[in-house]
């Protein structure tokens, strides 16, 4: 919205900074931190006098999770919130990506919204049934992947009649390292895009189990995204990096300056011992927000290594599962893997900061395979 300042401009006053992505992006972290602060202590007393009893906690999950009884849920309301301010005020509003983006985020923060409702209206963890939950993410990121196909498909058109031998993105899969291989999907691509988003929402809602563990992973990898979005939606970055221009992703950089100042707003509330959960309202929307990122940047598979911790967590719990149906037995002691080391004895704020540790490797591994090839 604010960059409609731009048209005050003369070139070279105030109001040309407004043309600045990087500005912008400083902008929507600083209002996206402030919107958490301020927003933080209100929401958190209306939750907790709305709720009750709060979150119900699992009878079989850790001894030790029994003290959180009481604490309210659906924190994620605060994150969402600052994040669709944040979005709508600093970023241009006529790029196809941020509304993209918008779509995935709040569509999911909805069906998690529903979900959390449901379990504390009901008084146990059992909310909108797991099938229905799926087949709505799953149509949300169906109708998210076909969007950001047809815009690709749009600039693939512009862009060919403009660059000799370009080749075309739409339907496509990009490969890190091996930066000349395209792989054609065609129609494919809807499926594929689907199963990113639906999984990347539904790993870091597993990964949402220990107070503070989920969110600042969902902060590290938004950032990294955001910097890959505004690398590929430049031309001159592109050249350097020999990786596949984007045009308007660059804006998505907003987006994610947001999700990390809103982060570091919710995680002042969520840090050990936390005075309210993200609930599926916030893990949900987060992770399908990072998947709508991938799906646009063309950086699908760079998103399994950054987001890596989330997708340990989604494989310990399928492994578990599986293994369990096959033998009668289990490999980890508690599934996701988080709990298994909770119950091998290691102090929560311990497996939550190594963790982080993690996720910050993982994050430099991933900004690596831009350069590397």
């Amino acid at each position: 919205m604010l960059y409609w300042l731009t048209i005050l401009s003369d070139g070279g006053d105030f109001f040309n900074l407004f043309r600045y992505i990087t500005f912008r992006a400083g902008g929507a972290f600083l209002t996206a931190l402030v919107f958490g602060f301020l927003f933080g202590r209100p929401l958190i007393a209306v939750l907790r006098k709305r709720q009750g009893k709060g979150q119900p906690i699992r009878d079989d999950g850790p001894e030790g999770h029994f003290v959180k009884a009481g604490t309210p849920t659906m924190g994620g309301l605060l994150i969402v919130g600052a994040l669709l301010t944040s979005t709508l005020l600093w970023a241009r509003l006529d790029n196809a990506f941020v509304w993209l983006v918008l779509f995935v985020t709040l569509g999911f923060a909805l069906v998690g919204f529903a979900d959390d409702y449901a379990k504390v209206s009901k008084g146990n963890h059992k909310g909108v049934p797991g099938k229905l939950r799926l087949a709505i993410g799953f149509v949300i990121a169906g109708v998210a992947t076909y969007w950001a196909m047809y815009v690709h498909g749009l600039n693939d058109l512009d862009l060919a009649a403009r660059v000799e031998d370009y080749d075309p993105l739409s339907g496509r899969l990009a490969f890190p390292v091996f930066k000349d291989v395209l792989l054609n999907f065609g129609l494919m691509f809807v499926p594929f895009g689907m199963i990113v988003i639906v999984g990347s929402a539904n790993a870091v809602n597993l990964t949402d189990g220990l107070d503070g563990l989920a969110i600042m992973p969902v902060m590290i990898a938004g950032g990294t995204l955001g910097i890959i979005a505004y690398a590929v939606g430049r031309v001159d970055f592109t050249e350097y990096l020999d990786v596949h221009y984007v045009t308007g992703t660059g804006e998505l950089l907003i987006f994610t300056a947001a999700l990390f100042g809103g982060g570091l707003g919710f995680l002042w509330y969520n840090a050990p011992p936390a005075a309210v959960f993200m609930g599926d309202t916030g893990s949900l929307a987060l992770g399908g927000a990072l998947g709508a990122i991938a799906v646009a940047t063309k950086h699908e598979l760079v998103l399994a290594i950054v987001g890596g911790l989330f997708v340990v967590e989604a494989l310990s719990v399928i492994i578990q599962v599986l293994y369990f149906k096959s033998t009668g037995k289990r490999v980890f002691l508690m599934a996701p893997i988080h709990h298994h080391y909770e119950k091998k004895g290691w102090a929560e704020p311990q497996i939550v900061i190594r963790f982080w540790i993690i996720s910050l490797i993982l994050a430099m591994i991933g900004l690596a395979t831009l350069k590397v090839r």
